[in-house]
């Protein structure tokens, strides 16, 4: 699948069509911006067990956090680790760490009629916290970190929404803002679009597209116009 006419550069004004069946959304760093509330709680999480904050989150983005903290403790310590974690998340949300990303809201409030699923890192509770306080849409069809067994890079989550969706994996379109999740997305088999809101895009190069936010897509029946 490739876009009708190409349009690699963010700030090409030409429309390009991407056709698809169906759309495969990331959240953090795609939909929604949880930065700010990450780093506050992996700061004061990582000082407790003596892990060096900046290692840690450098190489947390888009991933679970279970496998990111299984890199750092024994086996059997991680899922009380992963519990503290979202725990010092949950109560630190508020307004000023998670905020909708730019188009993100509009894009998903005018899909017209375009089949469309979350496939996140995260786990239910903090999906629905996140995009609660964003302002974000929760699709009929999530994928969460408690469905698959094995998170992002591998594909499971991507080709479990497409199945729930009942669409082939190559006819979904994958927006996604990190590395492990356009690896993911390509594993499985879709295109993807990457967007350059948490990454640049010299680190994207490994995506199908390249834009700088959803404020360049809009949906259509029979896919996505990118501007």
């Amino acid at each position: 699948m490739s876009p009708d006419q190409p349009a690699m550069n963010p700030d090409q004004p030409a429309m390009s069509l991407l056709r698809c069946a169906a759309v495969l959304f990331d959240t953090d760093g795609t939909l929604v911006d949880s930065t700010p509330l990450i780093e506050r709680a992996a700061r004061r999480w990582a000082a407790g067990y003596g892990i060096d904050a900046d290692e840690f989150l450098a190489g947390s983005h888009g991933r679970r956090t279970s496998d990111r903290i299984a890199e750092f403790l024994p086996a059997d310590a991680v899922a009380a680790a992963t519990a503290e974690l979202d725990g010092l998340e949950a109560e630190l949300l508020d307004g000023d760490g998670v905020v909708a990303l730019p188009g993100a809201v509009a894009l998903l409030g005018a899909m017209n009629g375009l089949p469309w699923a979350i496939v996140t890192s995260m786990d239910r509770g903090q999906l629905a916290a996140r995009t609660e306080v964003a302002g974000v849409p929760l699709s009929a069809v999530t994928v969460t970190a408690d469905d698959v067994t094995h998170g992002k890079p591998d594909p499971e989550g991507y080709l479990l929404a497409a199945r729930r969706l009942g669409v082939p994996p190559g006819e979904c379109v994958v927006i996604e803002d990190a590395p492990a999740g356009i690896a993911a997305g390509r594993a499985a088999g879709a295109t993807v679009v990457a967007v350059t809101t948490s990454h640049a895009a010299d680190e994207l190069t490994e995506a199908d597209l390249v834009i700088g936010d959803l404020s360049a897509v809009t949906a259509v029946p029979e896919g996505l116009k990118i501007s």
